[in-house]
């Protein structure tokens, strides 16, 4: 017997699964129904099966040490893939046929469709002739049966990512990390510290990385944190953006490194930061130089972390020593090993247990990646025989020898060896994914359902399978947490190595042109990374070879990124008859071609972020269509007819889109999931009692339109109160000129009988047209509801019951048009289950509430948790607010003109926001305050003096707005702390400039300060990083007479007056974003010192600029980005003009010259380094004279409806010619032309 691979061999379940399929076709006489021919070859198919399961574990063991047998694996891997699209198709035939007809004679006529299948395919005999081929081989390579499965009902329970409390062994290590991080001794006005971890991957310094990152001490210290997986494909432009979406928490669509780094730097100059470089492969030091180039001169005491593999890469990075981690004790290991088994003490076999754990452990070369996988396959098991075949397993001594030249870790090829085969199968699909790919739950369980790897179990739904799946591979390390995205997902670089070199040559990653192995035939998944360098027309090129895919994946394209995808929806579509997964996400997509419809086997579709307009009715004959994601097609106004058709549909996701109705007959659709949005229709087909029917709908769903609805015996059709899966719900009436006649009591049963089931999270109402609200909502019984959103009720005069909601965390209440009064029936109903009205409320926000006067608050002490209040838009409400918030940190009134009360005392406030609330007090400000935002004359007035008598030492952001009166605001009284300075429409306000403030990053300066012609107010702030002064129209000059050296930006608009600026050259040597609009006067001509640093300017165009020609000027020699904006003077025809622009130039925008006509190829010549051009809303602009632009355009970008962008688009002889050399033409958010993909 071979030694027992107790998860089984990885085609054990695709071997069982082709054996189920093939089962109920046998017993189904309605598919067959007395083809003996066909009969005979499916049970020579099952026979095949029967006789070639027995060998697979042993075959899986040999494949690495006999070639034959690896060889022969992969041929009979290839026959069960034909063999299964065989059956799927014969019971996709068979099952079609059926629901399309339905007169007594359907087992008949069925068996003629299948008979006829089989006779015109002529596949059967082939597809089971080579299977029995391929099988007979298996006695000549000896291949020995195992013995029966070892049970493996013990299951992996679902856990969270491990704490860092309980990571074992580098306590030392964090402690000397923290001490590099929170010694400021090394932070001198140089360059930023760089401090490596440097470690064999899987050592553990990711994890040690985070854990420093996540510690208490390095959130206090730092202003902001940040967190980047740099990995292997090291590119500048790539890197740098990712930096500044993890910083800044929102993305980034800039695509020129300069502007990036430029953008990046301004950022980073502001505040203390911590940045984290994870996974740095990339040795070169020129790469390095540019890449850092913008962290360099930040603030005093900021850090950058790299981990890395490379010592070779720390010296290359390093400012202070690196840290190499060194591999963990076995000890260690044995406790990470330990913690990750669960070892159970008081079981009689635990002495055992922990003898074999130390012995395996010590396999683990002390790589801690290593103990956490072998320990997750041993968790919950006690069978000390288990134990000893994983330890005495001969697996540890296999070699890598032909697998794509990757070197896997015994102990992770270990643990993916005793994974059960259905596991197997989920964890090597994800070889399609990029390294360092973040990927969701949710998306990877619907491609696994697709591709049929789901095991029935009981009464769980696929999805619940799923999950489970999911959650085991999560719990034995082969995914991990995203570090900083909740609800992604990563897999570690030795991890993705171990699923590649499974992988084999059924999977393949278009990414990278200069890869050492390409497509190969038996080829079956698929994946194309917008990311690398594979052109899609290559791809393409391959499809003849490769056209039984089962799964085609756009991965990590977006919008911004140039990319052709030539005709390859239309061309997959034609050759690629086998999909099972398909992805065109982020196409540039506006329809699906007819020929979608003969995919009979397509499971998953995703045409998310897509400029899909309509899709063809062919959509509705994808009998085993499972998933739709329509996520974000916001041109789609319509679903084709034929959804109805689509009854083994799961999935169905439109957010985003703009249906007007839902198509008939959804109610057919009874083994949907999740069905995002419902929009109710007026046709009896299509109205909301279709959703009756749609018993298993989980998750969360918006009902939209619901003023269609004419009765309430609809909406108890709809039976919602069934749908115990469901945790979210939105309802929302749509605005139309009828609303003012509906029947108010029409309407209150409509939402009575909407009534959600008590397990529901999360609620919002929008548009509702009742006079109350039914008594259900508000009841304490929905004990779940942690959020609830109330809006746009115009006919309300009072709130509903929400105080008794036990978990209600954050509510939201806006738009309430008649509300006049807020009192006890807000807080208490008559059943008063709670002592404590909102015990757990932690945000509360009012928002345009026209008419509300009072908030009358109970005796017994609410919302004892607040953090949050914001009262928006409410010009009527006056009197008393309640006072008694003890846990209150933000509190923000906007336009709430009448309310004169005292703001609440709270102790732990870090925010407030007073605006537009004139009569309201402000006492004394609270000692913790970080952020304050102040507005009104009576108000700026009093914070002001309570700043100058009080030591505010946290207050990091201040903004003064609306005081029309004369003030003065010393700078000796602005706190220390003090980092950001905004003063708004405080014309009379002057700052008296009696000394100095160096912590002042930031100061924005618009329609103040403008008692004098000359602005001299930046000498009181050496350290200033970005200035902004808008619309200040009687300042001529602005003055400096100090240095400036860490000015960065200016930004200047709407100057009218304003017209030198001579002495901030000299004053401010590292400026290098400049922004000069509105400003007619401005002379840019004046001489000054040589401004090597500027390298971005954005300037309005006006005759005075054309004729000064300021750009000769050597403040302007370094220059790499020009944005030129049209103007109130502006009338010219012809830009640029010859000679005008700076030799130095990288990027050229023109923007809205309303009217320049033609593009002057004299003005660009000279401009050897400009790699992009930019045109947006030239509406006269439709020629280009001379020859061709300059060769070093890689790029041009046209926008706004010009008529050179029609031009361009019908390829005109007298411009094409001009411009073909350009590899990327993007014209209106349309890719026209790229060359290079």
């Amino acid at each position: 017997m071979a030694a027992k691979l107790y998860g089984g061999a990885y085609l054990s379940f695709f071997v069982d699964a082709i054996l189920d399929n093939l089962s109920k076709i046998l017993e189904d006489d309605s598919v067959l129904n007395g083809n003996y021919s066909a009969m005979e070859f499916l049970q020579r198919l099952e026979n095949c099966l029967l006789d070639v399961a027995p060998v697979l574990d042993d075959a899986e063991l040999k494949q690495f040490t006999d070639k034959r047998v690896k060889r022969w694996l992969a041929d009979l891997q290839d026959a069960l893939y034909s063999a299964d699209d065989l059956l799927d198709e014969l019971t996709t035939k068979a099952a079609t046929a059926t629901a399309t007809q339905a007169d007594p004679g359907i087992s008949a006529l069925c068996s003629r469709v299948v008979d006829s299948y089989i006779e015109d395919n002529g596949d059967m005999e082939r597809i089971v002739g080579r299977l029995e081929s391929v099988i007979a081989r298996k006695k000549l390579l000896r291949l020995k049966e195992t013995a029966a499965k070892v049970d493996m009902s013990w299951r992996i329970p679902s856990t969270s990512l491990v704490e860092p409390s309980e990571i074992c062994g580098r306590k030392e290590d964090k402690d000397a990390i923290l001490k590099q991080l929170l010694d400021d001794d090394d932070a001198g006005d140089g360059d930023i510290p760089v401090i490596p971890i440097v470690g064999m991957g899987g050592i553990g310094k990711t994890t040690l990385a985070q854990m420093v990152y996540h510690d208490d001490k390095v959130k206090e210290k730092f202003d902001f944190r940040g967190w980047v997986c740099v990995s292997e494909e090291f590119d500048l432009v790539k890197a740098t953006k990712t930096i500044i979406e993890a910083i800044t928490s929102s993305s980034c669509n800039l695509t020129d490194l300069n502007l990036l780094q430029h953008d990046l730097k301004e950022k980073l100059s502001r505040k203390k930061f911590f940045v984290v470089l994870d996974d740095v492969w990339n040795e070169n030091y020129d790469d390095w130089n540019m890449l850092l180039k913008p962290f360099q001169k930040g603030v005093k005491g900021s850090k950058i972390l790299i981990t890395t593999r490379s010592k070779k890469v720390a010296s290359v990075v390093e400012t202070v020593s690196p840290h190499e981690l060194r591999s963990l004790s076995d000890e260690d290991c044995w406790l990470v090993f330990s913690k990750h088994a669960r070892l159970s003490t008081a079981s009689m076999e635990y002495p055992t247990l922990v003898k074999i754990g130390k012995d395996i452990t010590k396999k683990c070369d002390g790589l801690p990646l290593a103990a956490q996988a072998l320990g997750g396959i041993l968790r919950g098991n006690s069978d000390v025989k288990y134990w000893n075949h994983l330890l005495k397993s001969e697996i540890w001594g296999l070699s890598d020898d032909g697998i794509k030249g990757i070197n896997v870790v015994p102990a992770l090829r270990i643990s993916y060896y005793f994974l059960p085969s259905h596991l197997k199968q989920c964890f090597v699909y994800c070889s399609l994914y990029p390294k360092d790919y973040e990927f969701s739950k949710d998306e990877l369980i619907l491609l696994w359902m697709a591709e049929n790897f789901f095991q029935p179990v009981g009464k769980k739904t696929m999805e619940e399978v799923g999950d489970e799946y999911f959650d085991e591979l999560l719990a034995r390390s082969f995914f991990q947490h995203h570090s900083t995205e909740e609800n992604k997902f990563v897999m570690h670089d030795l991890v993705h190595d171990l699923a590649m070199s499974f992988a084999g040559e059924f999977f393949y990653r278009a990414e990278d042109l200069e890869k050492g192995y390409e497509v190969d035939s038996k080829t079956r998944h698929l994946s194309h990374n917008a990311k690398g360098n594979y052109p899609m027309s290559k791809l393409l090129g391959v499809c003849d070879r490769v056209k039984h895919i089962r799964s085609f994946l756009e991965i990590n394209l977006n919008w911004w990124m140039p990319f052709n995808m030539e005709n390859a929806p239309c061309f997959l579509l034609s050759k690629l008859l086998h999909l099972r997964a398909l992805s065109f996400e982020s196409f540039p997509l506006e329809s699906l071609p007819d020929s979608i419809g003969g995919l009979i086997h397509l499971r998953y579709l995703d045409l998310s972020h897509t400029y899909i307009v309509t899709l063809p009715e062919s959509l509705g004959e994808l009998y085993n269509l499972q998933t739709l994601k329509l996520f974000q097609c916001d041109k789609l106004e319509k679903l084709p007819d034929g959804m109805k058709d689509l009854v083994n549909l799961r999935h169905l996701d439109i957010r985003g889109t703009n249906l007007h109705e839902m198509p008939k007959g959804m109610h057919k659709l009874k083994k949907l999931q999740f069905l995002s949005d419902y929009v109710v229709g007026k046709h009896e087909e299509n109205k909301i009692k279709e959703l009756g029917a749609l018993a298993n709908l989980h998750k969360s769903i918006h009902i939209s339109k619901l003023e269609n609805m004419v009765n309430s015996s609809e909406a108890l059709d709809a039976r919602m109160s069934d749908k115990d899966g469901i945790d979210s719900m939105m309802l929302s009436w749509s605005s139309n000129k009828d609303e003012n006649i509906v029947d108010p009591q029409i309407e209150e049963d409509i939402l009575d009988k909407l009534r959600p089931h008590n397990n529901l999270k999360e609620l919002k109402i929008s548009g509702y047209r009742g006079t109350t609200f039914p008594d259900w909502l508000g009841h304490s019984s929905f004990h779940n509801i942690t959020t609830l959103g109330l809006g746009s009720c115009r006919n309300f005069s009072m709130l509903p019951s929400l105080g008794q909601l036990p978990s209600l965390k954050d509510l939201t209440i806006y738009k309430f048009k008649k509300l006049e009064i807020v009192g006890a029936e807000f807080y208490q109903n008559g059943e008063c289950c709670l002592e404590t009205p909102f015990p757990m409320l932690e945000t509360l926000r009012f928002e345009s509430m026209h008419c509300w006067k009072e908030w009358y608050s109970l005796e017994v002490h609410a919302f004892p948790r607040l953090k949050n209040l914001t009262i928006w838009e409410c010009p009527m409400l006056r009197g008393d607010l309640p006072n008694h918030l003890p846990s209150l940190q933000s509190l923000e009134i906007e336009n709430c003109e009448q309310l004169s009360c005292c703001v609440p005392r709270a102790p732990a406030m870090t925010s407030l926001s007073i605006n537009g609330s004139n009569e309201l007090r402000i006492g004394e400000l609270p000692p913790l305050l970080r952020h304050l935002s102040i507005g009104g004359k009576h108000q700026v007035e009093s914070v002001l003096e309570s700043i100058t008598n009080m030591q505010l030492t946290c207050l990091t952001y201040l903004r003064i707005s609306k005081y029309p009166s004369h003030i003065s605001f010393p700078v000796s009284s602005i706190p220390a702390s003090l980092q950001e300075l905004h003063i708004s429409d405080c014309r009379k306000l002057q700052v008296q400039m009696d000394g100095q403030h160096h912590s002042l990053q930031t100061l924005y300066i618009n329609n103040s300060c403008d008692s004098d012609t000359s602005f001299s107010l930046l000498d009181s702030f050496p350290n200033l990083v970005r200035v902004d002064i808008l619309n200040c129209e009687k300042m001529e000059c602005i003055v400096v007479s100090r240095s400036l050296s860490c000015l960065r930006l200016l930004w200047i608009e709407n100057c009218g007056s304003l017209k030198s600026m001579s002495t901030l050259w000299k004053a401010a040597p590292q400026l290098q974003h400049l922004r000069i609009r509105g400003c007619k006067e401005m002379d840019l001509s004046a001489k000054g010192e040589p401004q090597c640093s500027l390298r971005c300017l954005e300037i309005s165009y006006s005759e005075k600029l054309a004729r000064s020609a300021p750009f000769m000027n050597p403040q302007f020699h370094g220059l790499t980005h020009l944005h030129i904006y049209g103007g109130d003077e502006e009338s010219v025809r012809c830009l640029p003009k010859e000679g005008w622009l700076p030799a130095s130039l990288e990027s050229l925008s023109l923007n809205r010259l309303k009217s320049v006509e033609t593009l002057e190829r004299k003005g660009l010549a000279h401009l050897t380094s400009l790699q992009q051009l930019t045109i947006y809303d030239c509406p006269k602009l439709e020629n280009i004279e001379g020859e061709k632009l300059p060769a070093s355009l890689t790029r041009l970008i046209i926008e706004g409806n010009t008529l050179l962008g029609e031009r361009c688009q019908m390829k005109d002889p007298q411009i094409w010619p001009k411009i073909s050399h350009i590899s990327s033409i993007k014209v209106d958010s349309r890719w026209i032309w790229l060359s290079h993909k």
